[in-house]
């Protein structure tokens, strides 16, 4: 498959998560105990990218945390074919709404570099300038 030139590549901006969804996570962020609380935020609303990408922050171990991120970038990429990305389309940090997504993909890289998966990391990290050319792994901490 031809590689589009990058004026051809259309930019992809997921819907915002809604209020009580994102008051949820920060309460849930802010407990005294984020994993479970995130869980259960999760199990509430098993497609929000953005509740999987925090939780996958929260996992007790490199497998889990990894297993977390997976599902996220899972439900992300459901969630950017509805909304036309075809495979090839720009998904930016620039827009906030895209960054569940991509918090998932680094989490998910950073989990795969844990366990040993060189592959994944490689793929992983040359996914992440695809998507976003001006890709600095600074926009996450």
């Amino acid at each position: 498959m031809a590689e589009l030139p990058m004026a051809d590549r259309k930019d992809i901006v997921l819907p915002e998560q809604g209020a009580d969804l994102r008051a949820a996570l920060e309460r849930a962020c802010g407990s005294d105990d984020p994993r479970a609380a995130l869980a259960d935020v999760v199990g509430s609303d098993p497609t929000s990218v953005v509740a999987w990408a925090d939780l996958s922050q929260h996992g007790e171990d490199p497998i889990e945390r990894y297993a977390f991120a997976r599902v996220g970038y899972h439900r992300g990429l459901d969630q950017l074919r509805r909304h036309g990305w075809g495979g090839t389309g720009l998904v930016r940090w620039e827009h906030p709404s895209n960054r569940g997504f991509l918090r998932c993909l680094v989490r998910l890289r950073d989990a795969a570099r844990e366990i040993g998966e060189t592959d994944e990391v490689e793929r992983i990290d040359a996914f992440l300038v695809d998507l976003d050319p001006d890709w600095d792994d600074g926009n996450v901490s």
